[in-house]
């Protein structure tokens, strides 16, 4: 189709060299246990006053067991996210060339649009996917600003209870959380003609706040538990809620960041809609206890290194770069 992105022809050579990258930081793609994550209702959340604390301990439990939780009732309508995933595909039907110039046809900022790994040396690096990465301030005046405003809303209510069950009644991710600084990532992954071989997104961790998750009933969403890879089990009513790197380092290691990626598929294409909570780049995140495992450092700093990582080795390193 002329939509979808020439990965195949722009990465061909890459299929005469199968040799995988040697860092531990890879897993091998074969077929792993299918689980479900811890399951809140955040109903519960207006329930009296022992139910509601019943529910903010399982949230913060599943935070520092799972770094992955997934949650229901959370406000946003299943018309609303069926709304946002036909803007999905439309805006992925768009023919390439015009997502290519996103600027112009499609009304959002220019570099929006990414498509496979340019930094990919073997096929293991290599992320079968597409995506726009877009800025929820140019969301304003969309069909996806319904969607982006009531998650943005759950986003802040969520990290205030992850706060707050570390004793630390803080406005921090209010004031330092904005539109501005936040994003929407609209995730295509096209039929993959290798999928034992090829990630739809590559295993990484998040480096935000915390991530919610969006995702379709095709299923390729795995993380690591416990040491072992494993299968998320899609839920239609569900929004994943995921710990990102900052959060983790501002719980002093409480909560984890966990690592995952996306696995493809050989026949069929799967749409998911991410929101990133983000600080601005001057934001310094310093651990909320003493003593600290990290170091102070700005998201510029962080977002820098990991740049800078993945140029020279194809890879994130993260936030061992930071230990005090």
């Amino acid at each position: 189709m002329d939509s979808d992105p020439p990965l195949l022809e722009t990465y061909n050579t890459l299929f005469g060299n199968s040799k995988t990258s040697s860092n531990n930081h890879d897993h091998r793609l074969v077929t792993v246990e299918e689980r479900h994550l811890p399951l809140i209702d955040l109903s519960r959340l207006s329930h009296n006053e022992a139910e509601k604390e019943r529910c903010q301990k399982e949230i913060a439990r599943a935070a520092r067991q799972w770094g992955f939780f997934q949650v229901v009732n959370h406000g946003i309508s299943m018309e609303l996210l069926e709304m946002l995933r036909e803007e999905q595909v439309r805006v992925f039907k768009q023919p390439f060339h015009h997502k290519c110039r996103e600027d112009k046809f499609l009304n959002f900022s220019a570099g929006s649009y990414r498509w496979g790994t340019p930094t990919s040396y073997f096929l293991r690096q290599l992320s079968w996917s597409e995506a726009f990465h877009i800025p929820v301030n140019d969301i304003s005046s969309t069909s996806m600003e319904p969607f982006a405003t009531k998650v943005a809303i759950l986003a802040q209510k969520l990290a205030e209870i992850l706060a707050e069950k570390l004793g630390h009644k803080s406005s921090f991710f209010q004031e330092s959380c904005l539109p501005s600084t936040c994003y929407l990532r609209l995730n295509r992954y096209p039929p993959c003609p290798i999928p034992s071989d090829i990630y739809g997104l590559m295993p990484h961790t998040d480096s935000d706040f915390l991530t919610i998750l969006h995702q379709d009933q095709v299923g390729g969403l795995q993380l690591v538990k416990d040491g072992q890879w494993i299968a998320v089990k899609p839920n239609p009513e569900a929004l994943v809620i995921n710990i990102g790197d900052l959060f983790q380092a501002w719980s002093n290691d409480c909560y984890k960041s966990v690592k995952h990626c996306a696995v493809t598929h050989p026949t069929k294409e799967r749409f998911s809609a991410a929101y990133f909570l983000c600080p601005s780049y001057e934001t310094v995140i310093e651990s909320c206890s003493m003593p600290s495992v990290y170091r102070k450092f700005s998201f510029r700093e962080y977002r820098q290194k990991v740049q800078e990582d993945v140029q020279l080795y194809g890879y994130k390193v993260g936030l061992s770069r930071f230990l005090a």
